[in-house]
């Protein structure tokens, strides 16, 4: 199967799924998510893989949905619609999108997410659909829209690492270092930049040698307990939550902002810190000297 967005192989029981947008820090653009689901699917129907690798080309994991294409040049209007929001139509947009990430954590056979560079918002979406992560201690990870304009669809923040610190990472929109993100549990293993593919070869390795069949029985029993506790009744929540929040009054301010000054200004306003205004409000008259060039 021949992919625009990733690349695929199989190696010693591996498949290598890889983000291939190095040019834009892999950010997903409208093909991205189903080739996730497609190479998920092609690596569980293949006899010779037992573990799935997930890996970004160059310097980032994945920086998060390409707002060029789905902010500036929307054409369709899938995520601002203008005036009237019809919000099923956004649902079933987002919907499958989260289905398609989230087909890494149902796929019977386990995922490994190798992240350097970047994991932020839709990113960190697909990073924390795997089952195992191990990241660059430099790395960061976060859901930066959560200030403004998204909510994290895959919901997968709770279940990560429990309440108090999610609602630290939600309710910040802040980042976190590799270091910090190993420390919480939020990833597996932490591993200076140098070592981060041998440390993940070395899990999927160990991994590949056990039985398709005992893979798939132990990680489907793992995952029953997160069903158990809600886990698809809240990315429903989750996803219309997204929707909501591109689609509030602060979220058409922000794409407002970001039709006046461009996306890079509107981003480095929200992520500095500087207050954002309920309701939406006046857009701010001038450059502040805290956010980038």
């Amino acid at each position: 199967m021949a992919f625009e967005t990733l690349t695929y192989r199989v190696e010693d029981r591996k498949a290598y799924l890889t983000l291939n947008r190095p040019e834009r820090l892999n950010a997903i653009n409208d093909v991205m998510p189903r080739e996730i689901r497609q190479a998920v699917e092609l690596a569980n129907e293949d006899d010779a893989v037992r573990v799935i690798v997930v890996r970004g080309e160059g310097r980032s994991f994945c920086a998060g949905y390409d707002l060029k294409q789905f902010a500036e040049d929307d054409a369709e209007g899938r995520w601002n619609q203008g005036p009237v929001w019809d919000p099923v139509k956004d649902y079933r947009v987002m919907k499958r999108n989260t289905d398609d990430f989230f087909s890494l954590w149902r796929s019977l056979k386990p995922t490994v997410c190798q992240v350097q560079g970047h994991a932020i918002a839709g990113g960190s979406d697909i990073a924390l659909s795997c089952d195992v992560l191990i990241m660059a201690t430099d790395a960061r990870i976060g859901y930066p829209p959560a200030r403004v304009w998204g909510c994290p669809t895959t919901a997968m923040w709770v279940y990560r690492v429990g309440a108090q610190r999610a609602k630290r990472m939600l309710l910040t929109g802040d980042t976190i270092d590799g270091a910090t993100a190993a420390e919480w549990g939020l990833a597996l293993e932490a591993v200076e930049p140098g070592r981060l593919e041998a440390a993940v070869e070395a899990l999927a390795d160990r991994m590949a040698g056990v039985p398709t069949n005992q893979l798939v029985m132990q990680k489907l029993m793992i995952n029953q307990a997160y069903d158990n506790m809600g886990l698809s009744g809240t990315q429903t929540l989750a996803t219309l939550f997204d929707g909501i929040t591109r689609h509030s009054p602060e979220g058409r301010w922000f794409r407002e902002f970001a039709e006046r000054d461009g996306f890079h200004e509107a981003v480095a306003y929200r992520d500095s810190g500087q207050v954002i205004p309920d309701g939406g409000g006046p857009l701010p008259e001038h450059k502040d000297p805290r956010r980038s060039s």
